[in-house]
């Protein structure tokens, strides 16, 4: 099976004006994708959407992790969730604050019964793990919360989606919010509506939280592609019962076949992918 391999950055409301800053994040994207399909040559696919999504935590270009927005209280709190393809189990934290990598945590949490948990109980299990305590707050991001730059929310999340050489998928999603939202609201990111694989396919997704865990979104890209569906055809049915609402929404997506495929419903939607050649989308 030849690895395949893509990531998003989210959406972006200042890609279609400030171009420097477009291109900042595109080059980003590039290095980490590359990055990322190397260490998939040698790496499971659910090795590999941790370590693409720790990087992309690692980016303050992006909003997750290092740089995540703040929430109308003035704390950050992060989430991300988890799922391995193969085994069909799925870990998440939900507004865990004070971590570095969120996605590492979910990573920990494979390994217990109980693999989604939030706030306090998130924190306390994070430590007695050993991840130490970082405040992922930047200049940029209290600039913006303190002025209420609403014009400049960024719409969105970082994930990945895995194919490995055995043929085995995983997803992984990070977020830091949306911004100047009501304290310990819950984004799609930690459930099944925004990220979801099966031993058929893998999703990941971004955009208005509320919007994609209305359209169950990424679950219901997958269970499609499990009847039979091509990845683009599930997709896109799925992108059409968004439309009576409005929804904002994006996808990334991976099939067993070796499907590569992304979809938006607003533009400046940014991705990069990796099987043979790189592209990036913009």
């Amino acid at each position: 099976m030849q690895p395949k391999i893509i990531i998003h950055g989210g959406f972006f409301s200042e890609s279609h004006t400030n171009q420097e800053v477009k291109k900042a994040k595109q080059d980003a994207l590039s290095e980490i994708v590359k990055d990322a399909y190397v260490f998939l040559k040698t790496h499971t696919a659910l090795e590999t959407v941790v370590y693409a999504v720790s990087l992309l935590e690692d980016c303050e270009l992006f909003n997750a992790g290092i740089g995540s927005q703040i929430q109308s209280d003035g704390k950050i709190r992060l989430s991300a969730g988890l799922m391995d393809g193969t085994t069909q189990k799925f870990s998440g934290v939900i507004n865990i604050e004070d971590v570095k990598n969120p996605i590492q945590i979910a990573d920990k949490l494979l390994a217990y019964d109980d693999r989604v948990l939030s706030g306090s109980g998130a924190l306390d299990f994070a430590r007695h793990n050993g991840f130490e305590y970082y405040n992922p707050e930047t200049p940029q991001r209290r600039e913006e919360y303190e002025k209420k730059l609403n014009e400049s929310i960024r719409l969105g999340t970082v994930g990945c989606v895995a194919l490995d050489q055995h043929g085995n998928l995983a997803a992984a999603t990070s977020t830091g919010g949306k911004g100047f939202e009501i304290p310990c609201r819950v984004s799609d990111s930690a459930t099944v509506a925004g990220n979801y694989a099966n031993p058929f396919a893998g999703i990941s997704c971004t955009g208005v939280g509320e919007d994609i865990v209305s359209g169950a979104l990424a679950v219901k890209i997958v269970t499609r592609v499990t009847d039979g569906s091509s990845l683009k055809n599930a997709t896109d049915k799925s992108f059409e019962e968004l439309k009576p609402y409005e929804g904002f929404a994006g996808v990334i997506g991976i099939s067993a076949k070796g499907e590569v495929y992304h979809a938006d419903s607003h533009p400046y939607m940014v991705w990069a992918s990796y099987d043979t050649e790189f592209a990036v989308f913009d």
